[in-house]
């Protein structure tokens, strides 16, 4: 398989710097310059993981770690964090972390998964997926359901309720919320009442009017998103008959999926994809909540994480669990 080399940079010339939100500049500013190469990969993991610092049970959340099986007999870790004091069957969400489906960890949302728990008083069940372009397509997928499989299967020791399990991630874990939402109902297993996949990675044929607009620079484009899916889809990749369960903005069929709630920034690539699946997911009868910010590039929140705009945006993404939880009667 053949991968070409991106090289990032920070943001596409002073014009399109003057339309970032002020509150995001210093994330963007601060946003290490870097290439994108197969062979740097492992290296750029190493790094991340060097900088994690996983937490820790409290008073008030538990957190484990528990190894599950893949369906390749693969082993998959998953983090579950729940109420530290729990009495009665709660609502879960699996959590699925972002980075283009060739970087990032379990180890980056703790805080979020956290958040969530407190306020939608709930257990957030977090999947370490096989990473592209070691393991394309569907490899992440799969690993993917298998979690969501084993927490429905394992819901009495769990302590969740089965009729009341989410899923939820950002970027490429938004392009596999949005993946195995269509698995699931396809497959008949399990029943999801609520998804939330943020600024999503959707669409492999790159070509929107906001990817042509992004071509460079903005923490992700329209380049560093060809590196992500040459390498998340292999051989798939530029081929007609890319399955939607891989990419859903394929998908015709958007039926059956279950209430949504999703954004994406003005400055993001993705914008355009985004709007298109909100617009479908709409026209076939799905209840929708969906925030378009202006001056907000990819992964703007995560990157000016106690700015007071990303803070309300943090709060949304919380307040929306919830909300989709409640919605479940």
């Amino acid at each position: 398989m053949l991968v070409q080399e991106f090289k990032i940079v920070i943001y596409g010339g002073n014009k399109m710097k003057s339309r970032v939100h002020p509150e995001f500049l210093p994330g963007l500013e601060s946003f290490t310059n870097f290439e994108f190469k197969v062979e740097y990969l492992e290296a750029m993991r190493a790094g991340m993981e060097q900088f994690a610092q996983p937490l820790t049970s409290t008073e008030a959340i538990h957190i484990s770690n528990e190894t599950i099986k893949g369906i390749d007999d693969n082993d998959i870790r998953v983090r579950i964090y729940k109420p530290a004091q729990q009495n009665s069957l709660l609502p879960v969400l699996l959590w699925i972390h972002g980075g283009g489906y060739i970087i990032g960890s379990i180890d980056d949302n703790d805080d979020l998964c956290v958040q969530i728990v407190e306020a939608a008083q709930c257990v957030v069940v977090s999947v370490d997926y096989r990473l592209a372009p070691e393991h394309p397509y569907p490899a992440p997928l799969e690993d993917c359901y298998s979690a969501l499989k084993w927490i429905a299967d394992h819901a009495s020791d769990l302590q969740v309720d089965v009729n009341k399990i989410g899923v939820a991630g950002a970027s490429a874990g938004g392009g596999l919320t949005a993946g195995l939402t269509l698995l699931a109902r396809d497959r008949a297993y399990p029943s999801i009442c609520f998804q939330m996949p943020l600024y999503p990675m959707i669409d492999d044929r790159n070509n929107t009017p906001s990817a042509n607009e992004i071509k460079e620079g903005m923490i992700w484009n329209q380049q560093t998103n060809e590196f992500g899916w040459t390498c998340y889809l292999g051989d798939l990749h530029g081929q007609a008959n890319v399955p939607i369960y891989a990419t859903p903005a394929r998908a015709e069929d958007y039926s059956n999926l279950p209430y949504t709630y999703t954004c994406v920034g003005q400055l993001d690539p993705f914008r355009d994809e985004t709007l298109s699946y909100v617009t479908k997911l709409a026209q076939a009868g799905v209840d929708v909540e969906f925030h378009l910010y202006p001056g907000a590039y990819h992964g703007f929140e995560s990157l000016n994480p106690q700015s007071e705009l990303a803070q309300q945006v943090i709060h949304e993404y919380v307040n929306a669990v919830k909300i989709g939880f409640d919605r479940v009667k």
